[in-house]
């Protein structure tokens, strides 16, 4: 999961990018990069904040009407800064390109590069990989200017080789900007236009609310297996390859994407709604006391909501946030990730003293989160926790972009759900069914009939996830978990084993 964001314009676009920038930051918090084009490429990235990336003189400096960026979220423990986007070739044409997904065949492809391909990659990245691809097939056109069936053919062929999770957008060298997305549409890419004067600029964004704050309008999303390319002249030409088949990731509805986004014609913020409205229907059955519903902020909020209202039950505010805490769950390493929760989270003990709550998060991944909170809650005085999870047991490691934890890291991978509730030592616990969390989306959108949910269920969208490569990944994630242990210092054995 990375923030991506390209811009089309008529004037100098590093401002406004810089702003997408901002309001993808929760999409990734490692690192940030912007690079522009004027007929020269002008590149600025590094590890950090977008606000602390980026200075002044760096603004100055990145010149030109065509640009793109992007946040960084790391996954299965590369934290490198020379990983940071965006990525440049320079033949052909100079092609510069920014990347959010995971490829799932990365390691032949690198391989493929280096042996047939003759292409060096400077690092791990498989956005490096993604880009040495389309730049070997765009350079078998062997034209000077690059016309858009020529580039839809080149195009095709990435396609054919590249498996997994990808939405890019990419500069072509004196040519335009091109977007492209996976077959399956795992991760979400919005398309959008503005006019100024008597021209349109054009934009591609991860996330619809970087199209609201920059003032464009909505013209649709990048379809499952769709190549868009903006050319010189301004002209947009598409063309989808295959028939449409749409698996995007509920994970992003339900915890990665920001509320007041809509993703491929979903609300975010309507569909987690819908989610505590079931809830409700569950936890209604257990006719239990509750005095108050208490949302672990942010991302369960609208949940919890409608959740209470559901319960007739007061919804309070009880767990403050300190708003300059970054999102745990994406942050590099349990060892920093165990360090901030200690400071990202106060309890207000007049909302919990004497009191029977319950509290909703989005999910459980790891358990050690919820159990501290609990005991945070506790030690404010309630006399009953209860926990519900919006999501149903997260089971799964993740293939397509999030940096979810090995099998055998997911509190829910053995334990039943009471082996859970004793763990995170709550009072009482409650999971979304998958049943109820695929009608909770799919109300937004009837025409998806269908969503990665491959975390839950262990059925991936691609074929190509086999038990070796699953072992691979998990002696992979293990030893990168092994590696920045000894680098960071030692974590508590509990900590290793479940996290947060």
């Amino acid at each position: 999961m990375c923030g991506i964001i390209g811009i089309s314009g008529n004037t100098d676009v590093v401002r406004e990018l810089y702003d997408g920038l901002m309001a993808l930051q929760h999409r990734g918090q490692d690192a940030a990069g912007i690079m522009t084009y004027d007929g020269t490429f002008y590149l600025k990235k590094g590890d950090g904040l977008v606000r602390d990336v980026f200075s002044l003189k760096h603004m100055l400096r990145l010149k030109g009407n065509l640009g793109i960026g992007h946040v960084r979220y790391p996954t299965a423990g590369c934290y490198e800064s020379a990983e940071a986007q965006p990525f440049y070739v320079n033949s052909p044409y100079g092609i510069c390109l920014v990347h959010n997904g995971n490829l799932t065949n990365d390691t032949e492809l690198h391989k493929e590069l280096l042996d047939n391909n003759r292409r060096h990659l400077n690092t791990k990245s498989d956005s490096e990989v993604i880009l040495n691809v389309l730049a070997d097939e765009i350079l078998q056109l062997a034209t000077p200017e690059l016309s858009p069936k020529g580039l839809f053919n080149a195009c095709g062929k990435v396609f054919q080789r590249v498996r997994g999770a990808y939405s890019v957008v990419a500069i072509i060298g004196g040519q335009g900007m091109l977007a492209m997305r996976d077959p399956l549409g795992i991760r979400p890419l919005i398309f959008g236009r503005r006019r100024t004067g008597l021209e349109y600029e054009y934009i591609f964004a991860s996330e619809s609310v970087a199209l609201d704050v920059l003032g464009f309008e909505i013209l649709r999303n990048v379809q499952p297996g769709e190549v868009i390319f903006v050319d010189k002249h301004n002209k947009v030409h598409s063309k989808q390859f295959g028939v449409k088949k749409w698996a995007p990731c509920i994970f992003e509805f339900i915890y990665l994407a920001r509320p007041d986004s809509v993703l491929d014609d979903i609300s975010v913020y309507k569909m987690r709604l819908r989610l505590g409205q079931k809830l409700a229907s569950q936890i209604r059955k257990a006719k239990l006391h509750i005095d108050s519903v208490v949302p672990v902020p942010d991302s369960s909020r609208s949940a919890a909501m409608a959740l209470a209202h559901a319960l007739r039950v007061p919804y309070r505010e009880g767990l403050v946030k300190n708003r300059y805490i970054g999102r745990t769950f994406i942050m590099p390493g349990q060892a920093i990730r165990k360090k901030s929760i200690q400071f990202k989270l106060n309890p207000i003990p007049l909302e919990f003293r004497k009191k029977n709550v319950l509290l909703v998060d989005d999910s459980i991944v790891r358990g050690n989160t919820s159990r501290q909170i609990i005991r945070m809650v506790r030690e404010a005085g309630a006399r009953k926790v209860y926990f519900a999870s919006s999501a149903p047991p997260l089971r799964y490691p993740c293939f397509y972009g999030v940096d979810m934890p090995t099998k055998s890291d997911f509190i829910a991978n053995n334990l039943t759900v009471e082996e859970i509730r004793r763990a995170i030592e709550a009072d009482a616990l409650f999971y979304q069914t998958i049943p109820d969390m695929i009608e909770a989306a799919r109300a937004g959108n009837r025409a998806i009939t269908g969503f990665c949910k491959a975390c839950f269920d262990g059925k991936y969208p691609t074929s190509d996830i086999t038990p070796e490569l699953l072992r691979r990944v998990e002696l992979a994630r293990q030893k990168a978990k092994a590696d920045f242990v000894y680098e960071n210092g030692d974590v508590p054995e509990d900590q290793m084993t479940l996290g947060i």
